[in-house]
């Protein structure tokens, strides 16, 4: 990768390896779906307004269906996944777990992208991957079904990911990161208002304490808006392959 991508890559592990850690600070009030909710509020504000300044060119048509998809699979889900298994498993762990994000990407690019088939290096990184993670966590699935559960959702939340990832290559490539993030964020937050609304009523029970709200500040405006435009900057240029390895690095920030 060029310098300016590795200085991308370095910005973008340590946004999204630290969100582990406010989402932990934040859950500690406020249920998943309300998190999710204020998460993807903050960071649709913080988009309107890059938009506003450097005024890209905006999806139309049925480019929003992919859109829809993107904020129900790249947002909504995992993050509420993400957010309700640390209410058991520390943020180390989550960080850890959410590591395997690349596997799941080699799997599913190897089906639907011909530049990222799959390679005698890539299945043994594959099996050693699996590995690492059944040695990672085999000390914590005596710890009780929740524990087993949480585990499983953060494994869900990293599949997700890794599908969201190639399918976004596939029907976004060339589209400006800005618009991208734009897109699915907006998508995100019209799945999160009406389900945190009826799941834990979420617009009449908003968080009491400074520091949730500067947890939920800060997981939307730089670990969700800037971000997910960094990642989609990388996407465009270096692949989802290449991309998701920044999952890698979450376990030493987190």
């Amino acid at each position: 990768m060029s310098l300016k991508n590795w200085i991308k890559f370095i910005i973008l592990a340590l946004a999204w390896g630290s969100s582990f850690l406010w989402i932990k600070i934040a859950g500690q009030e406020i249920g998943p779906f309300t998190l999710v909710f204020l998460r993807a509020s903050f960071a649709l504000l913080g988009l309107v307004a890059i938009l506003l300044f450097i005024r890209p060119e905006l999806p139309r048509g049925r480019r929003w269906w992919v859109f829809a998809y993107l904020g129900l699979l790249n947002v909504a889900v995992p993050f509420v996944l993400i957010s309700w298994a640390e209410r058991t498993i520390s943020s180390g762990m989550a960080s850890i777990l959410n590591a395997t994000v690349p596997l799941f990407t080699i799997l599913v690019a190897a089906a639907f992208l011909p530049e990222d088939g799959l390679s005698a290096p890539k299945v043994l990184g594959l099996l050693v991957g699996f590995a690492g993670v059944v040695v990672l966590v085999y000390d914590q699935l005596g710890l009780g079904t929740v524990n087993l559960l949480a585990i499983l959702a953060m494994l869900l939340a990293a599949a997700a990911y890794g599908s969201s990832n190639v399918f976004a290559r596939r029907q976004l490539r060339g589209m400006p990161p800005a618009a991208q993030a734009f897109g699915q964020t907006l998508l995100a937050w019209s799945i999160m208002l009406p389900a945190s609304t009826l799941v834990e009523g979420s617009i009449f029970h908003l968080p009491r304490l400074p520091l949730t709200w500067l947890a939920v500040g800060w997981l939307g405006l730089i670990g969700t808006a800037m971000a997910t435009m960094l990642h989609y900057s990388l996407m465009n240029s270096v692949g989802p392959t290449r991309t998701s390895l920044v999952t890698y690095t979450f376990p030493l920030v987190g």
